[in-house]
């Protein structure tokens, strides 16, 4: 029987020295702060934008869901891994103190061995046991490794797109803005021919903070449906210059494309411009930035 004990001994302390070496420290593996905190900068990035873009950033924080699972899973991998340590540490510390011998085998040193498993199957259970465990360990290290990896490459595809709408961010903001809805004030009623150039000012040149077409009760163009106000600014208020050159290219593109649309007149800046009379006339002050037509591009059809 002291034969057996030794050979279990020996089996035993070759896959604990197996399991220790497949066990490197848990530092070394698992960077988690560089990671999650590269995780944490780039969530307050993608909801700033988010916040100035409204709304409008699905895939990136659909990558950033993907990194931080991918860092979750590497977490819990690093947990898995200190538990199989702390038996290896637990295993070998029992070992030691047994002068060699794992006090699991101090059965075969007294009674009937015929009552038992034969000492050679019981050194080949633990030496299977054992390998196991270290197949399970290096298993959870590649797992860990591939999720370090994903984690990486899902951070850094983050970093990338975040950097893209930064140096776009001017020109997202015009495309989101274009294709906002644009409220319009008196849609009944407008004549088809109205109706076409509004929709081609519309597609060209939106958003406007509001068109203003049909007025039942209005004497001229706007009470016939053949009018609309492409409003550059609200409540009576200046536009801004960047409006005001925005307004300046509605106007010239009605002018330039009359004929195609039918365009009697259109007023803008306090100016008329008539296609029965081509040329920019001066008007009359009428004592306000609205009535002045200061705040809105006005046309009419025939």
């Amino acid at each position: 029987m002291t034969s057996v004990r030794r050979r279990a001994g020996a089996a035993l302390a070759a896959a604990l020295g197996a399991l220790i070496l497949a066990a490197p420290s848990s530092g070394a593996v698992v960077p988690l702060p560089s990671d999650n905190t590269k995780l944490r900068q780039l969530t307050r990035q993608l909801n700033a934008l988010d916040k100035e873009l409204g709304g409008e950033l699905e895939e990136l924080k659909d990558i950033r869901r993907s990194a931080q699972q991918a860092l979750q899973r590497k977490k819990d991998l690093a947990k898995d891994l200190d538990r199989s340590r702390n038996v290896v540490s637990r295993l070998a510390s029992s070992q030691y103190m047994a002068n060699g011998i794992d006090p699991s085998l101090s059965v075969l040193q007294a009674g009937d061995p015929s009552n038992l498993l034969s000492g050679m199957s019981l050194v080949s259970h633990l030496s299977s046991n054992e390998a196991n465990r270290t197949n399970q360990i290096q298993h959870t290290l590649d797992l860990q490794a591939e999720a370090a990896k994903e984690a990486k490459a899902s951070l850094k595809k983050l970093e990338k797109k975040i950097q893209q709408m930064e140096s776009r961010k001017a020109d997202i903001k015009r495309q989101i803005e274009r294709f906002a809805p644009t409220p319009l004030i008196g849609a009944g009623g407008m004549t088809p021919r109205m109706k076409t150039l509004y929709q081609a000012i519309l597609d060209k040149y939106r958003p406007f903070p509001v068109v203003g077409c049909t007025r039942v009760g209005d004497p001229q163009d706007h009470g016939s449906g053949r009018a609309c106000d492409f409003m550059e600014s609200t409540a009576g208020q200046m536009p801004t210059a960047e409006r005001l050159q925005h307004g300046d290219q509605v106007a010239a593109f009605a002018i330039n494309n009359a004929s195609k649309y039918g365009v009697k007149y259109v007023i803008w800046k306090q100016r008329i411009y008539d296609m029965r009379s081509p040329g920019w006339s001066a008007m009359s002050d009428r004592g306000g930035i609205t009535q002045n037509h200061w705040d809105h591009v006005h046309i009419s059809v025939f």
